[in-house]
């Protein structure tokens, strides 16, 4: 769209954009937040993060990054030169030009989809909502969330969407821990209520992100990133059931998938693990079945994916059951160690993590669990369905040795997998990440061979 086209007031926000003189907004200032607004503090703009969190906005405000993936250093810096700052007055809506809303979208018990917060934080620009501003959703939802749900909050003060104001969706695409793609490196698809809207905010993000996808429209943006955490899922549930099978066959389901990935062509390698974690892969499906259960239609491919994923950690728990009794000993009164309750390697993030749910299964079969995890130093008893407070212990060889079971749930860089191989009794790894076969380490999709028994003495 030439600059000509556009309507007077989107003209005016392009220039502030342009001419990086935009006053940016954040709304949540989580792992998806906290990075967008650094990025567009290094792009030249005004970045102000919105959170009702007031120990994130004291930790941006004294230049302290509390998300790994964002060094203190670049937080204080910009802070330092007015670039960024964090409020928990949404006040500060009143003078933005533009809005990134970047809230949870979490599951309810029943598996519909929650918008609660979504629905919060839309409610709160409305109050302050002023003409010529953008505001761009980048929470993963359901397709339609934008033109059904924010749309008609935000108009309700009598502004019109895509002409008193502009509105888009752009799902984020954040991978904690990912030091190779970043906010600022990973693709950003952008779709507009109308094509004023998509140009808005594709130059919003233009000068932050390097690579810039255009949608046509607010829903096709949504479904995207439905398609991709979806595909991820079903693939992810596949080879969980092929470890299962390959369990029962006496095939090491690892070395099964290592050889395929040799295939240059026709072929994407997934891994089997304990079950699905963080705050997209086992959520966005069931967004996706939920909304297109409402048209009739009947999701049975993902829905199958879901249950095979869903539950992995029962098999886990079964695994530990075995290597325990090929120890003469019963899950009630053992000390089960659990290595790793991050959903995912060297971050802290917990959300959805399966590691939690194995602890739950264990302890309600009267196991004394007990964790160790050098980025999770503490975890509460309403984290978890144990209902506990524990602390991280540290696997040293006593603490090793005393552990009945040690189970891999999370395959940290930090620890010492030669040490676990030889100071623990028994082991049940869900990673892969002991290499090559040893008679005290359970795999999961890798049944002992009768040529290597697990033996009682070492």
């Amino acid at each position: 769209m030439s600059q000509q086209a556009f309507s007077p007031k989107a003209a005016a926000l392009r220039d502030r954009i342009l001419a990086r003189r935009a006053r940016t907004g954040v709304i949540g200032l989580g792992y998806v937040g906290l990075p967008l607004a650094v990025e567009l503090g290094k792009a030249g703009y005004t970045a102000v993060g919105i959170d009702l969190d007031q120990r994130k906005v004291d930790a941006v405000q004294n230049g302290t990054s509390y998300i790994p993936d964002v060094p203190s250093a670049e937080v204080a810096a910009l802070v330092s030169s007015g670039r960024l700052s964090a409020t928990s007055d949404f006040s500060a809506v009143a003078n933005l030009d533009t809005i990134n809303i970047c809230v949870p979208t979490p599951l309810r018990k029943t598996k519909d989809p929650d918008l609660s917060y979504i629905v919060a934080a839309t409610e709160k620009i409305a109050e302050f909502l002023k003409p010529g501003t953008l505001v761009v959703l980048e929470s993963t939802t359901y397709p339609g969330t934008t033109d059904e749900i924010v749309q008609p909050i935000l108009e309700r003060g009598g502004l019109k969407a895509g002409v008193d104001f502009f509105l888009a969706f752009s799902p984020e695409r954040v991978d904690p821990g990912n030091e190779t793609f970043t906010t600022r490196n990973v693709p950003k698809v952008v779709g507009g209520l109308t094509p004023e809207c998509s140009a808005l905010a594709a130059a919003l993000y233009a000068p932050a992100i390097e690579t810039i996808v255009p949608v046509s429209s607010t829903r096709v943006a949504e479904m995207v990133k439905l398609l991709e955490n979806t595909f991820r899922a079903v693939n992810i549930g596949l080879v969980n059931e092929l470890a299962l099978m390959c369990d029962r066959l006496g095939i090491d389901v690892w070395e099964v998938v290592s050889a395929a990935a040799t295939k240059p062509f026709g072929f994407m390698p997934f891994y089997p693990g304990p079950g699905l974690g963080g705050h997209c892969i086992p959520i966005d499906p069931f967004y996706l079945s939920w909304k297109v259960r409402q048209p009739g239609f009947e999701p049975r491919f993902i829905e199958l994916a879901g249950h095979i994923n869903s539950n992995m950690p029962h098999y886990v728990v079964d695994k530990i059951a075995d290597a325990l009794n090929s120890r003469k000993k019963p899950i009630n009164g053992s000390t089960v160690l659990i290595a790793g309750i991050a959903y995912k390697r060297d971050i802290d993030d917990m959300r959805e993590s399966p590691a939690l749910d194995v602890m739950s299964l264990l302890h309600q079969k009267g196991a004394i669990v007990q964790y160790a995890d050098p980025w999770v130093p503490r975890l509460e008893g309403s984290e978890w369905a144990g209902g506990l407070d524990l602390r991280a212990v540290e696997m040293t060889g006593e603490q090793l040795s005393r552990a009945d079971c040690v189970v891999i749930t999370t395959d940290h860089t930090a620890f010492d997998y030669a040490r676990l191989v030889r100071d623990a009794d028994v082991i049940v790894d869900t990673r892969n990440a002991i290499k090559g076969s040893h008679p005290n380490v359970f795999k999961l999709g890798a049944a002992k061979k009768a040529q290597e028994p697990a033996t009682a003495a070492r």
